[in-house]
């Protein structure tokens, strides 16, 4: 099941991304935690240390060795260079699963161990000193959106990705890859008119939006937060002294968060599992070809001298029992 948040900047977005990780991890469910936001504190949100987070591999970097690992036997893709953010997977690619171990993993991930439990965590990485004034900070996030478009995930094992802030998000095909996106909004003005941009933006994709509010501090709180965004908003959670804690870099376990916020993330939980009845692998695979074109035309085409719409493979569609990756050796 793959997971998205966004939401406002200091919304608490990494926050709740990284307290539904622990959550899912403590239950013991396979969990790959990624952080695809440009200011990259998921790691230290889940207990890592600054210079333990400092030394996580960047996902950009290893751009080239993805390409060349999801590629596999594919005769439709010459070779990684062809290769953009958004090409799909075909006969002979490779796909990637979450509880496997594979090279993606053996270069971008690192297991970790939070409250006992473990998880793998990945990042896109930081912008480095030669990105400034020459790449936005989307050329690393493509490195997620390519991942996503080969993984064959399936239910109880859960992809959580703690997205760039605002509307960002929606400058790739990266929102519709998502079988529920939590937006987490403060009880203010500014907090609701994310989410409401977010879901003008998100109609006309068939994207399963929900809403947690953050910062909480009554019931008025509550009730402002259910006027603006209405059925959308599934829970929130108060103010924290375990969230204070744990931004000191003194976290406890999450067993000792407070039962209202615990209470929050088995309703996140829930809804994640429930959103799998929702599940619809031919859409998926349409929306990935769709963007594919789209981006093959604006500028994939320009830059790499080929005809991008030739990788597409018109009788491929992803699914859990795609068994493309067995037939091509690791």
């Amino acid at each position: 099941m793959k997971i998205a948040f966004v939401g406002k900047g200091g919304s608490g977005k990494t926050t709740l991304s990284s307290l539904l990780v622990r959550h899912l991890a403590a239950a013991g469910a396979p969990v790959i935690a990624v952080d695809a936001d440009i200011n990259q504190h998921l790691a230290t949100t889940l207990g890592l240390t600054e210079e333990q987070a400092a030394s996580m591999p960047s996902m950009g970097t290893h751009l080239p060795q993805i390409k060349e690992y999801l590629r596999g036997g594919n005769p439709r893709i010459a070779d990684a260079a062809s290769m953009i953010k958004t090409t799909p997977p075909g006969s002979g690619s490779r796909l990637l699963r979450i509880a496997e171990s594979n090279p993606v993993y053996d270069l971008c991930a690192r297991e970790v161990s939070v409250d006992g439990a473990p998880l793998r965590l990945m990042a896109t990485g930081a912008f480095a000193e030669e990105d400034l004034g020459v790449a936005c900070y989307h050329s690393k996030v493509g490195a997620v959106e390519l991942c996503l478009n080969h993984l064959a995930d399936g239910p109880g094992e859960y992809l959580v990705v703690d997205m760039t802030a605002g509307s960002d998000s929606f400058a790739s095909g990266l929102f519709t890859r998502f079988d529920l996106t939590f937006l987490v909004a403060e009880p203010t003005r500014k907090g609701v008119s994310v989410y409401r941009q977010y879901r003008e933006y998100a109609a006309d994709f068939g994207i399963n939006l929900r809403v947690v509010g953050n910062k909480v501090q009554h019931e008025d709180d509550v009730a402002y937060l259910r006027e603006t965004v209405g059925a959308d908003l599934i829970g929130w959670l108060g103010q924290s002294d375990w969230v204070r804690r744990a931004e000191q870099g003194r976290a406890p376990r999450l067993a000792e968060l407070e039962p209202g916020n615990l209470d929050t993330l088995r309703l996140l939980h829930r809804a994640v599992d429930d959103s799998y009845a929702q599940r619809d692998w031919a859409r998926y695979t349409e929306q990935m070809v769709r963007f594919h074109l789209r981006n093959a035309e604006s500028w994939g085409n320009a830059k790499t001298g080929q005809d991008l719409a030739d990788q597409v493979d018109p009788d491929f569609v992803l699914g859990e029992d795609a068994r493309t990756a067995a037939s091509v050796p690791a």
